[in-house]
C-alpha cells in the first residue's frame, strides 16, 4: 500500500499565515473607521438646542427632525465625496469636484428656472430640472476641457470655476428679475436646518448612485488612465465617461434641491484618502464614504453649536476647511513639482 506524502500546499491556511495576517491588517482599520463613523452619527442624533429627553414631545421631535437630518448628512456626505472621486478620475485632476466644475451652479440655474416656469412645482419636479441642467453643464465642461491644450492641475479647475461664475451670475439675474433672490440665497446656503420628515426622502436616490459607483469602480479606474489606454484594453471610454457624468449630475441635482451647495467636500475627501492610501479606487471606496460622512457631520455639529442657540449654514464651516485643505494641496503639489 502506497501512502501519499503530506504536502503543505494542501493544508488549510492557519490564523498565523501571511495571507490571514494581511487580511486582518486590511480589515481592522476599516472596523475602527466604521466604529468612529457610527459614533459620530449617534452624537449627531443627540446634539441640538431642543431637549429631546426632557421635553414632553421630545422623542416625537427626535423622529421628525434629528433622524432625518442625520440620515441626510450621511447620504449627502458619502455621495458628494464619491462624486468628487469620480470626477477626479475622469478628468485626471486632483482639484476637480462638482463645485469647481460649475455643476452645482448649473443645478441651481435649473432649479430657479423650473420654479419660474412652473410656479408651485413639487420637489420632484425641481429635482428633475436641476438634474437636467447639471447634466448639461457637466457635459459642457468636459467638452470645453477636451479643447483646452494646457491641462495643468490648476487650469482645469480654474476653467470650471469661471464657467460656474458665469452660470451663477445668470441665476442671480433671473432671481433679481423674478423677485426670488432671497430664495436663491436660501437654496445655496447649504444648510440642514430645514431637513425634516417628508423633505429628505429624495436623498435615497443618491444612495442608489453610490452603490452603482461601487459596481462600476473598476471601469472608472481604467478610464482614469486616459482614453487611449482605456480603449486599448477594450473599454468603451465614451460610455463610461457618460455614465460618470450622469452620476455626478444626479447627485448634484438632488443635493442642491434638498440641501443646497456643499463646497469642497468632493475635493477634500478623495485627496485626504489618497494621501494615506494611494490611488487604488476599489479599496479606497469605503474610506471615501466614511470620511465624507464624518467630515460633513463634524462640520454640521460645529455649525449647530458655535453660536448656539442659533445655527450657521454648514457650507460656511465646510468652505473654511475646504479652503485650508485646498491651499495645503497647492503647496504640496508645487513642492513635488520641483
Amino acid at each position: 500500500m502506497t501512502v501519499a506524502p503530506h504536502s503543505a500546499d494542501h493544508a488549510p491556511p492557519s490564523h498565523n499565515s501571511p495571507r490571514a495576517t494581511s487580511r486582518w491588517h486590511t480589515t481592522w482599520p476599516i472596523l475602527i473607521g466604521l466604529v468612529f463613523t457610527i459614533a459620530l452619527v449617534i452624537a449627531s442624533l443627540f446634539i441640538g438646542v431642543y431637549d429631546i429627553t426632557g421635553a414632553e414631545d421630545g422623542w416625537n421631535m427626535f423622529g421628525i427632525t434629528r433622524i432625518p437630518r442625520t440620515i441626510a448628512l450621511a447620504l449627502a456626505g458619502a455621495a458628494m465625496a464619491m462624486c468628487g472621486l469620480v470626477m477626479q478620475l475622469l478628468t485626471q485632476n486632483k482639484f476637480v469636484e462638482p463645485t469647481t466644475t460649475g455643476t452645482t451652479e448649473w443645478a441651481g440655474l435649473g432649479l430657479i428656472l423650473t420654479m419660474v416656469m412652473i410656479p408651485g412645482a413639487s420637489m420632484m419636479t425641481r429635482m428633475v430640472g436641476a438634474i437636467i441642467f447639471a447634466l448639461v453643464g457637466t457635459i459642457v465642461f468636459f467638452m470645453f476641457l477636451q479643447r483646452v491644450t494646457l491641462k495643468s492641475s490648476l487650469i482645469v479647475p480654474l476653467v470650471g470655476i469661471m464657467l460656474g461664475a458665469v452660470v451663477g451670475s445668470l441665476s442671480t439675474f433671473v432671481a433679481l428679475r423674478t423677485d426670488m433672490l432671497q430664495q436663491l440665497g436660501i437654496w445655496f446656503a447649504g444648510s440642514f436646518t430645514g431637513v425634516v420628515r417628508g423633505r429628505y426622502e429624495l436623498l435615497f436616490i443618491v444612495l442608489a448612485v453610490t452603490i452603482l459607483v461601487f459596481i462600476v469602480a473598476d471601469r472608472f479606474t481604467v478610464a482614469g488612465l486616459g482614453k487611449d489606454i482605456a480603449t486599448n484594453v477594450g473599454l468603451n471610454y465614451r460610455t463610461v465617461l457618460m455614465v460618470g457624468i450622469m452620476m455626478v449630475a444626479v447627485v448634484s441635482g438632488v443635493v442642491t434641491v434638498v440641501i443646497g451647495s456643499l463646497p469642497s467636500l468632493g475635493l477634500i475627501v478623495p485627496n485626504i484618502v489618497s494621501l494615506f492610501r494611494g490611488d487604488n479606487l476599489r479599496s479606497n471606496l469605503p474610506w471615501v464614504c466614511m470620511l465624507g460622512i464624518c467630515i460633513l457631520i463634524i462640520c454640521d455639529i460645529i455649525a449647530r453649536t458655535i453660536i448656539m442657540p442659533f445655527e450657521v449654514p454648514v457650507s460656511v464651516v465646510l468652505g473654511v476647511i475646504g479652503a485650508v485643505v485646498f491651499v495645503f494641496l497647492l503647496v504640496r503639489s508645487r513642492r513635488y513639482a520641483r
